[in-house]
């Protein structure tokens, strides 16, 4: 019998894999016995990764990308095909963030967070959605969007836009895909101990403030993806699809 969340032969593509979410995500596809493509642009950082998946017992393997450049993710994407055969399912998680008065912001640091964000993400699912389609197997494709999808974030006007935007992008793509039995959901996170965040955690005003407004009394950690990544590649959520998933310790409800 077939165990539930098997991902043998399963072969995931997780874009910003090397680290944080990302790479929490790699590890419950590996833990699930599910092979790992990581398409970061850190070359050091991308090879301690895979040296974390490959001892979890995962194969694994590198790929150099910068999202924000059509190129790189195409020759990523053909990277990872002739080297696992397959895609199943396309983690578009590779993120920007941003610090700037709407005042200070010029229109290239604008669009470069977009870039990264939003284009990135389309063009990521469109080139695993080619393989898709062409292996005819079906497939699942997960954007990590923020709460700053939902709430205000001041001096975060692009990485906000860009999030709420990749909410509306799998809906499309549920509803475009749905009849090649391709799935496309959102994972919205809450705030969670990262590079990205260091920042944040590093101010005590902010880091407490946040603390006590999550009913879960803490900030939420890299780990805690895994399972919901494991999820959303099974064919257990096969008929889940358009939706947003929030991990974020209640933050958004409170």
């Amino acid at each position: 019998m077939t165990r539930l969340f098997d991902l043998s032969g399963h072969v995931a593509l997780i874009t910003g894999g090397n680290s944080g979410i990302g790479l929490g995500f790699g590890r419950g596809i590996a833990k699930a016995g599910g092979a790992v493509a990581v398409l970061a642009r850190d070359v050091e950082q991308n090879a301690r990764a895979v040296a974390e998946l490959r001892a979890l017992g995962a194969d694994a393997e590198a790929f150099r990308c910068d999202v924000s450049r059509e190129e790189d993710i195409v020759t990523a994407t053909e990277g990872v095909l002739k080297r696992f055969g397959q895609i199943d399912s396309c983690f578009a998680n590779a993120g920007l963030g941003g610090n700037a008065a709407t005042v200070d912001t010029s229109r290239a640091d604008f669009q470069r967070v977009l870039d990264v964000n939003l284009v990135g993400a389309f063009l990521t699912f469109r080139e695993a959605v080619k393989a898709m389609i062409a292996r005819g197997k079906g497939g699942k494709l997960v954007v990590t969007s923020s709460v700053g999808s939902v709430h205000g974030m001041p001096k975060s006007a692009a990485y906000a836009a860009s999030k709420a935007a990749v909410l509306a992008l799998v809906r499309s793509l549920a509803v475009e895909l749905g009849r090649y039995d391709i799935q496309a959901n959102a994972i919205v996170p809450g705030w969670i101990e990262t590079d990205m965040t260091a920042g944040a955690l590093a101010w005590p005003k902010l880091r407490d403030t946040v603390t006590s407004r999550t009913p879960a009394r803490r900030w939420g950690k890299p780990e805690e993806f895994e399972g919901i990544a494991v999820y959303l590649a099974s064919k257990e959520s096969k008929f889940h699809n358009g939706d947003v998933l929030t991990l974020d310790g209640g933050y958004t409800v409170f």
